[in-house]
């Protein structure tokens, strides 16, 4: 039996709600109210009379109704592909930080790249009211964003753009950021190279191994670019491609390994060092992206591309913000930011 339905003697209600906070303080249900949303507008000493009755009767405000009587919420909900990178991380406390700016609040879920848990907390937003949702999709989210919509919950994509939805988002240059990848490898010297990740069907995985096949490209043949792919870009995977890279013959081991995500790269380098006596950098340089606080702590440090995840949830928030305040006059926008590249010890040595 669910709390709300609870009921004590009598068939009363069992949860406290606003008139019991009034009763026991013995004041009008709009002075508590008035305590609870425009406090200015009561004395300190009502204040505290009110306040202590809260206390004892455990009175919790009821949001999902609040926002319901008001038709609106100060609420933002933000579905995350991967708690794991710290990426999204940095792009939930941008989007924290541009929220609180607005006197809103963050509500962060993980979708753990799992079509069904996307779709719960997609859902689960859409019934609380939220006033709108930031979200990292995983491929093919057209339907869960619609269903938002259908809802009239206003939706940013961050990372992934699904041009086919009809929403504002933000990405980084995730094709730029391929060709710098492998670009540093070749102006290294390195020309045989492997490109690790997947699946191809995430848009920036799918960018990255373009920007790396135009830096090859340019090469005129000089260099030769392999594609290793992935299910998708964990340790584990890093550590399965690390260790059919380390099975094969000495002449078919690459020098450059461009790895899509940081995870991976860490994964790969644990299973080339400690199946293998290949030094790294000096036979395989390793590169990954996001600049994932992993690549920091790695036994030798990840040259990686770094995102700007912080500044993509601020602007994503702004977005979403203006939307939701203007609705009428909104125009969706497609936004763009660099990355940048940190060399670090696996492909320039100490």
């Amino acid at each position: 039996m669910s709390t709300e339905n609870a009921r004590g003697p009598g068939g009363r209600s069992t949860v406290p709600n606003i008139s019991d906070v009034a009763e026991r303080a013995g004041v009008a249900i709009g002075t508590v109210s008035n305590v609870l949303n425009q406090p200015h507008k009561v004395t300190e000493a009502t204040r505290v009379k009110v306040q202590a009755a809260i206390d004892e009767l455990g009175f919790v405000r009821n949001r999902a109704a609040r926002a319901l009587a008001a038709g609106t919420s100060n609420t933002i909900g933000f579905v995350i592909i991967d708690l794991s990178n710290s990426f999204f991380l940095d792009m939930a406390r941008g989007a924290e930080d541009e929220a609180e700016k607005a006197g809103m609040t963050v509500l962060l879920a993980n979708s753990d790249l799992k079509d069904s848990k996307q779709t719960v907390y997609m859902n689960l937003f859409s019934e609380d009211r939220v006033a709108g949702i930031l979200l990292a999709p995983i491929p093919n989210s057209f339907l869960v964003i619609d269903s938002a919509k259908a809802h009239n919950r206003r939706v940013v994509l961050l990372n992934d753009s699904l041009e086919a939805a009809d929403s504002c988002c933000v990405m980084a240059n995730n094709e730029h950021g391929g060709y710098l990848a492998a670009k540093h490898l070749i102006d290294l010297g390195r020309r045989n190279l492997v490109f690790a990740g997947g699946p191809d069907t995430l848009t920036p995985v799918h960018d990255r191994h373009m920007g790396a096949k135009r830096a090859v490209a340019e090469t005129n043949g000089a260099v030769r670019l392999e594609y290793l792919p992935t299910r998708e870009v964990t340790v584990v995977d890093g550590r399965r491609i690390g260790h059919a890279i380390s099975s094969r013959s000495r002449a078919r081991i690459p020098d450059g390994i461009i790895a899509a995500a940081d995870l991976l790269a860490l994964g790969i380098m644990q299973s080339i060092l400690s199946e293998t006596d290949i030094r790294v950098p000096e036979q395989i340089a390793l590169i990954g992206y996001d600049n994932n606080r992993s690549a920091w702590d790695s036994h030798i440090p990840i040259s990686t591309l770094s995102q700007p995840g912080f500044e993509m949830g601020r602007v994503a928030t702004q977005l979403l913000l203006e939307e939701i305040r203007s609705p009428e006059t909104h125009t969706h926008r497609r936004i763009i930011l660099e990355p940048s590249l940190i060399a670090r010890e696996s492909t320039i040595g100490r």
